[in-house]
C-alpha cells in the first residue's frame, strides 16, 4: 500500500447466495485497487454460498498473487438478518474504510480506487455512496439506474453535496448499503444498530449528523434486480402510487416516529457533537410523525388538522410534500 493511502475492508454478508457469490467476490478481489481484506458473515447458509467465496478468493489470489486479499469468514449458526449481520461484519473489519457489500452485485473495475481517493482528498469525508446500475439476473442492463427507481430529485442531490445530507435523510434514505463506503471511525457513534433500522439508513443518518457525506452520481456497481433480492430497488408505477395513498396506514407513522425517538437518543449521548439545530429538526420529525399516526379515521375529520399541518411545511421538510398531504387525507386506517 503506498504511503498516505487508506487501508479498505469490504464487509460482505451472505445468505444462501451461491448463485451469484463467485461473480461478487471476483469483482472485489480484482479491483484496480484490491482491499486488504474481506470479512464475510455468513447468515447460516445451507447452500455452500461460503465455500464458493473461498474458492473465488483463491482463484483471485492464482490469477493475481501480488495482490492476495484476506479472507474472514463469520459464520452464524442461527440466522441474525440482514441489519445485525452486518453490523457483525462491520465489527470485524479493520480497514480505515469499511465498503459494505452485498452478495450479488458486481462492481466495476475501479470502485474502490475512485472512492477512497475522496476520502484521502477529503479528511472529513465520513461516508460516500453513489448510483448503480439495475441489471436482472444474467446481468443484461435494465435500461435505468437505483437513482431513477428511487425517482432521486436533483435537489436532492444537491442538498447532499451542498452538505445538508441530513435534511435529505430525514425525509427518507438514499444511500443503499451496497454502494456504500465510510470511515471506521463512523462506528464509534453508529453501533451498535438498532433493529428497528436497516443498517445503510442508520449508518447514513448518523453519519450525517456528525460528519459530511457526499455523493457520487456515476453508477460504480451493477446492482442485481432478482427474484431472492431481501432489497430491491422498482420504481412504482401510477397505478401503485395510487393504491398506496388508498392503502391502510397499518402502524407505518407509529414505527417511524419510533425510529426518529431512537435515532434522537443516539445523537444526545453524542452531547456538543450534534448541533442543537440538527436536534430540533428531529424533535420537529418526531411531532410530525406522531401527528401522522393520531389522525383520525374519518377522512372528512382529517382535511382541516392535515391542511393545518401541511401550512408548518413538515410534510415538505419529512416527507414527500403533497404527495404525503393525499395519502393522509385518503388512506384507510
Amino acid at each position: 500500500m503506498a504511503t498516505g493511502q487508506l487501508s479498505i475492508s469490504v464487509a460482505l454478508c451472505t445468505y444462501n447466495g451461491a448463485s451469484f457469490i463467485r461473480e461478487q467476490v471476483r469483482s472485489i478481489c480484482l479491483q484496480t485497487r484490491p482491499p486488504k481484506e474481506i470479512v464475510l458473515s455468513d447468515d447460516a447458509s445451507s447452500d455452500g454460498c461460503v465455500d464458493i467465496a473461498r474458492a473465488a478468493v483463491a482463484e483471485c489470489a492464482a490469477e493475481r498473487p501480488g495482490h492476495p486479499v484476506a479472507l474472514r469468514v463469520l459464520e452464524n449458526a442461527f440466522a441474525l438478518r440482514v441489519t445485525k449481520n452486518f453490523e457483525q461484519a462491520v465489527r470485524a473489519c479493520e480497514g480505515d474504510l469499511i465498503a459494505l457489500s452485498d452478495q450479488d452485485d458486481v462492481w466495476v473495475p475501479d470502485r474502490l480506487a475512485r472512492m477512497a481517493a475522496e476520502f484521502e482528498r477529503r479528511p472529513d469525508l465520513l461516508l460516500l455512496h453513489t448510483d448503480a446500475r439495475l441489471v436482472d439476473d444474467g446481468r443484461k442492463d435494465l435500461g435505468h439506474s437505483l437513482f431513477h427507481a428511487l425517482a432521486v430529485k436533483p435537489f436532492e442531490l444537491s442538498w447532499i453535496h451542498g452538505g445538508n445530507a441530513f435534511d435529505v435523510f430525514l425525509r427518507r434514505n438514499l444511500v443503499t448499503g451496497a454502494t456504500a463506503i465510510f470511515r471506521q471511525t463512523l462506528l464509534d457513534d453508529a453501533v451498535p444498530f438498532p433493529v428497528e433500522w436497516l443498517h445503510d439508513e442508520w449508518l447514513a443518518i448518523v453519519a450525517s449528523a456528525v460528519g459530511s457525506v457526499d455523493v457520487m452520481e456515476d453508477p460504480l456497481i451493477e446492482y442485481r434486480q432478482h427474484a431472492s433480492n431481501q432489497i430491491g430497488a422498482r420504481r412504482d408505477s401510477f397505478v401503485e402510487k395510487v393504491r398506496k395513498a388508498l392503502a391502510s396506514r397499518g402502524d407505518t407513522h407509529i414505527k417511524r416516529a419510533i425510529k426518529a425517538e431512537l435515532l434522537l437518543a443516539r445523537l444526545r449521548k453524542l452531547g456538543d457533537r450534534v448541533s442543537p439545530a440538527t436536534i430540533e429538526k428531529l424533535h420537529s420529525k418526531i411531532e410530525h410523525q406522531h401527528f401522522r399516526a393520531s389522525l383520525p379515521e374519518s377522512r372528512i375529520a382529517r382535511c382541516v388538522p392535515v391542511f393545518r399541518e401541511a401550512m408548518t411545511g413538515r410534510y415538505e421538510k419529512f416527507g414527500r410534500g403533497v404527495r404525503g398531504v393525499v395519502r393522509d387525507l385518503f388512506e384507510s386506517v
